[in-house]
């Protein structure tokens, strides 16, 4: 077991942590981390399925669409499941946030902002190819490559402001009172990474993220991507919990890549 991983094993803790409150939200930090009902939804599965597309240098939709396929019933959005059910599968123009949900290895594989950028697109445009879902995968692709190479939290704000044009000004004490669920990248990816923004630790940006209400494991998993790569390290209990909730084929991709691309 990766016990010291530090790379997509971020988003995926906060999926896992954050999937017993997406139907049943909480708009506080404080509630229970550890839930004997928590489990991997389609956010791992797929950022699973992205990170061994770059490790093994495999086709982006076939791949997506093999994991899926192997992995049901885990959460797929409705148009996202017809596209698992198609013999030859098309994007079909989603701005939905499954494409930001998945993108954390891209964040951390590559050492130029451009082949983040670029390679966050292909991820995006297998099936969410709406404008608003590419850009919601770059942006937190970019967030992460940001956060891992030293920048800081200021820098970050200010490229993703200038460069995808959302707004992060907002706090999220200010969020939390109005946000309903919201499924698009617009409406939760601009809130994970302020959610990281707020943050102190790993623990903290979780907490904040899920305290929002909505789309909870998703927005966790967003801002976890971005935390890791930044703190650099999640509490030795959140990484046990986590790898004890995910299959053996999980942890072998997740080691090979905290192998090839630890921060």
């Amino acid at each position: 077991m990766a016990i010291k991983s530090n790379t997509i094993i971020g988003a995926i803790a906060g999926d896992i942590i954050g999937s017993v409150y997406e139907f049943d939200n909480v708009k506080t930090t404080d509630f229970e981390l550890f839930n004997s009902n928590s489990t991997f939804t389609d956010d791992t599965v797929l950022t699973v399925a992205i990170a061994d597309v770059i490790l093994n240098d495999k086709d982006f939709t076939k791949t997506v669409w093999q994991y899926g396929r192997k992995y049901r019933g885990r959460g797929y959005g409705l148009k996202f499941l017809k596209w698992l059910q198609s013999m030859n599968p098309q994007p079909y123009n989603s701005y939905g946030n499954g494409s930001a949900m998945r993108v954390s290895a891209v964040g951390f594989a590559y050492n130029s902002i451009e082949k983040v950028l670029q390679t966050a697109d292909e991820t995006a445009g297998i099936s969410h190819d709406h404008p608003e879902g590419i850009k919601g995968a770059q942006a937190v692709a970019a967030a992460i490559f940001l956060a891992r190479t030293g920048k800081t939290k200021i820098e970050i704000k200010n490229y993703i402001a200038k460069n995808f044009r959302y707004k992060l000004d907002k706090t999220i004490e200010n969020i939390r009172p109005t946000y309903s669920f919201d499924e698009t990248c617009q409406g939760s990816v601009p809130q994970a990474i302020i959610a990281f923004l707020d943050s102190t630790d790993y623990e903290d940006a979780i907490r904040l993220a899920i305290s929002i209400g909505g789309d909870s494991d998703t927005i966790a998993c967003i801002t976890g991507g971005i935390a890791i790569a930044f703190y650099k390290e999640i509490p030795d209990d959140i990484l046990e919990f986590a790898f004890s909730k995910l299959p053996k084929e999980f942890i072998d991709i997740i080691d090979q890549f905290d192998k090839q691309f630890s921060v």
